[in-house]
Parts: C-alpha cells; structure tokens; sequence
C-alpha cells in the first residue's frame, strides 16, 4: 500500500485516510510499511496541540466537538478529529457513525474526520489512535482532537496521547460529583458543564460551581486550580469563551516547557507499551509456549497450580 509523502505532507484528505488504513491494518506486511512510513513522517510532527476530550455517555461529546471545531476553522485553523468508536464484542464491527453526528464539521473544508474502531482496547483508545494522530500532524493540521468512548479507562489513556484533557459533564452536580472517581478529576485541564440550556441553564450554572469549589478545596498551595465552564454546545453559547481559555492555557504551557516535557514522557510510555505489546506477541506466536500457556491455564483454573509459579514457568519455556 503505497504512500505518497508529498500529498500527505500537503494535506490531501485520501493520502491521509489511506495512510491510517495502513498503520489500523492487522496485515503482517502493512504493519512493517507502516512503521517505516511512521519513521520517515516523526521529523514533521509535533506541532500541532493535541486535545483529548471525554465524558459520560449522553453528555453531548458530538455536538461539543462540531461546534468547537467550528469555532476553531472559523479562526484559520485545521483540525483533525480522532474519534474512537466502539467495537461490538459480538460481531467485531463498530458503529463509525461520527460523519453523520457531525455532520456540518465533516462538510468543513478546514476539518478532517476520522472515526476508528477501538478493537476492544480497554481504554476506549483506539491502539493505533497514536500513529494516527502523528499522520495528521504530518498531513498539517493545527489541532488534533481525540474523542474517547467514554468515562472510565478511557481517561487515562486519551491523558497518555494529548498535551490538553477536557472532561465534559452534564449538569446535575452533587450526587454526580460524589461519583466521580478523584483521580480522573485530576487528570482533568478543563471540565465543561454542557447542555447549559433551557431548563437546565440554572441547573447547570450550579453544577459548575460545585465543580469548582470541589477543585478549590483539591488544589494545594502550589497547585493551580482547573477551570470550570459551562456551556451549551446545542446553541453554541459560550464556546468562544471555551476556546479562548482552552488556546490560553496550551500557550501558557508551551512558554512555561511544560508541553515538552509532558510529550517526551508520552514518547517513553509509548515506547513502553510497544514493548510490552510486542512481547506478548511474540511470547503468544511460539507455538511450544502457546500450548504451554493452555495446559497451564487449565491447572491454574481448577487450582491445581499457582498462578506466579506458572507464569515463570511459562516465560522460562519462551526464554529457552
């Protein structure tokens, strides 16, 4: 699957859907054309600002998407919209609906959208989410956006990936909050009390202030405290406003070598989690360490073996 580097580097939307296809590809021999093309591709990457943006189900993630984006090609910009849909564990497809839900951003000339199917990755991340986004780096956009499936693992992995994390809520506050484990709060940069409308637009107001007198009393003497905002996606209020502190804060880190030094972190656990993916995946092709690994499973199942000696056993067999 031959790519071509001078339309990817200028931005065409088919060189760069077809240079996803390749790195998403489970074929043996893409994966090495795939590698090769990330290789020749990282030295023009890493200019974009990466932004991860999650929430519950139902909280409005589309339509929060379609009006920022618009809101940033209307300023000059193009963005790239990464947004991982999920796997069904019975037939295997997943529903790639997101040109249909956004569907003015996908008409927007400055706007690229790509949904993936996440494969059963547990974090809702698509496993090739990160060469993706390193192609429509290359391929020029300003801003690369990444959806997640939902609240969950999903926040520590899109964390993983991006330079920003928003975490869109939907009004309701109190009993909400109390749910909300403390540790996705602080991976949060920004939270963003959607769907500030109508009924909801007092309802929503509270919300937001709970939220931040939560992050108020979190925060330590040194910490700065994550902004809340509220907004209402629907009617577009309040996203200009968003976007201007969102791009505030990335400049402020990127001055402050924050940004830097964040990425080369990502870098190294990316290089990790390769690591450990190759490993297993090489342990798991040896057929003598395959058959180990069933037989011991079955004794370790009905408690006949113990699970650490077992596992030593099985990586002593590999090794040899």
């Amino acid at each position: 699957m031959s790519i071509d580097l001078k339309l990817l580097h200028s931005g065409d939307r088919r060189t760069l859907a077809k240079a996803i296809t390749l790195v998403e590809s489970t074929n043996t021999n893409h994966q090495k054309e795939a590698q090769e093309l990330i290789q020749k591709i990282l030295p023009q990457t890493g200019k974009s600002f990466r932004i991860g943006i999650s929430g519950t189900p139902g909280v409005g993630k589309s339509t929060f998407i379609e009006a920022f984006g618009k809101e940033l090609t209307s300023r000059g910009l193009k963005i790239a919209v990464l947004a991982v849909d999920p796997t069904s564990p019975v037939s295997g497809g997943s529903i790639l609906g997101d040109k249909t839900r956004m569907e003015e951003l996908s008409q927007d000339s400055n706007a690229f959208i790509r949904p993936s199917p996440s494969s059963g990755s547990l974090g809702g991340v698509a496993f090739k989410t990160r060469e993706a986004l390193l192609l429509c780096e290359a391929a020029g956009f300003d801003v690369i956006l990444v959806e997640t499936v939902g609240v969950g693992q999903s926040e520590y992995e899109v964390a993983d990936l991006v330079d920003y994390f928003t975490l869109l809520m939907l009004p309701g506050g109190g009993d909400e909050l109390q749910g909300i484990k403390k540790g996705i709060l602080e991976l949060a940069d920004i939270v963003i009390v959607n769907k500030a409308d109508g009924a909801n637009k007092q309802n929503a107001e509270t919300t937001k202030n709970d939220y931040q007198n939560a992050f108020n009393l979190m925060a330590g003497h040194d910490e700065s405290v994550v902004q809340v905002l509220s907004c209402s996606a629907l009617e577009k209020s309040n996203i200009k406003e968003i976007a201007d502190t969102v791009f505030s804060n990335l400049d402020e880190l990127k001055k402050s070598g924050s940004l830097d030094k964040k990425r080369k972190e990502q870098n190294i656990s990316w290089f990790k989690r390769l690591v450990d993916e190759l490993l297993k995946k090489s342990l798991f092709s040896d057929k003598e360490t395959a058959k180990l690994y069933n037989e011991l499973s079955e004794k370790v199942g009905a408690s006949k073996a113990n699970p650490l000696d077992s596992a030593k056993q099985l990586i002593d067999k590999f090794l040899s």
